[in-house]
């Protein structure tokens, strides 16, 4: 991927650092768009950086703006930033929590796509990676924000696929499972005590929910962002893959 322009937002930390990091290595130029000032200034200096919510439609704009202006084009979207919103039952979800929640994870995926596609359109090609979860395909308990959003991404992901394939654009959807790291240990708390139980015990529960027993990383994800990217999935499109080793039970087990 030597040469190719990259831009991943929420790409400063986690699961999107971890796809930097992976282009980076295959040789790609990276362009990284987070709100989190100080995880920005720690990305490697010859990587591109912007301070901006996903959710922002001018800030986006501005980012779009800036990278034609650098980059004159863009061959690869990660549109990766989300949040994981309220854990409560459906009648115990504040309005604002809920829009908050949609408006960072399905808004932001909008706006990247949004933007992304006139510049790939210009130059006959692209790929677009939209980030979405397992809850993008079942129904979880107590998670009602973050499941909505990440079924319409998915949604808008196979309306992408179709607009913009003539113009030699593909867009595909990774749905990560449970993915070790800061945010997961934050949903792990929160349904703890939502449930009245362990931290342990809904790690396991959702550990024991997949054929492989088990959770993944940040990189698990970030290799497949790289191959859905790459000349070997130049015909992959349209497709919801999933990275979970395997859900099989998506209501987690206390």
């Amino acid at each position: 991927m030597t040469g190719q322009r990259v831009l991943i937002t929420a790409g400063a930390s986690g699961i999107g650092r971890a796809m930097a990091e992976e282009f980076a290595a295959k040789g790609a130029e990276i362009w990284v768009a987070d709100i989190d000032a100080a995880a920005l200034d720690a990305l490697p200096p010859e990587w591109q950086r912007s301070e901006v919510s996903a959710a922002d439609e001018e800030g986006m704009a501005m980012l779009f703006s800036d990278i034609k202006t650098r980059w004159d084009g863009l061959d690869a979207l990660c549109a990766n930033a989300g949040i994981a919103g309220p854990t409560a039952l459906i009648e115990d979800v504040a309005l604002p929590d809920w829009r908050t929640c949609v408006s960072v994870n399905l808004e932001g995926a909008f706006l990247a796509a949004k933007f992304a596609a006139p510049m790939m359109k210009k130059q006959g090609s692209g790929a677009i990676v939209f980030t979405s979860s397992t809850a993008g395909q079942f129904g979880y308990p107590s998670r009602a924000p973050y499941a909505a959003a990440k079924w319409a991404v998915i949604g808008l992901m196979k309306t992408a696929a179709m607009e913009l394939g003539p113009f030699g654009i593909r867009a595909n959807a990774i749905c990560p499972g449970a993915v070790e790291g800061p945010r997961m240990e934050g949903v792990l708390q929160r349904e703890a005590l939502a449930k009245g139980t362990t931290r342990q015990k809904v790690y396991d529960g959702y550990a024991s929910g997949t054929s492989m027993r088990s959770f993944v990383t940040a990189r698990d994800i970030a290799e497949m962002a790289t191959f859905l990217c790459s000349d070997g999935a130049r015909l992959v499109s349209g497709q919801v893959i999933a990275v979970d080793g395997h859900t099989e039970n998506p209501d987690p087990k206390v």
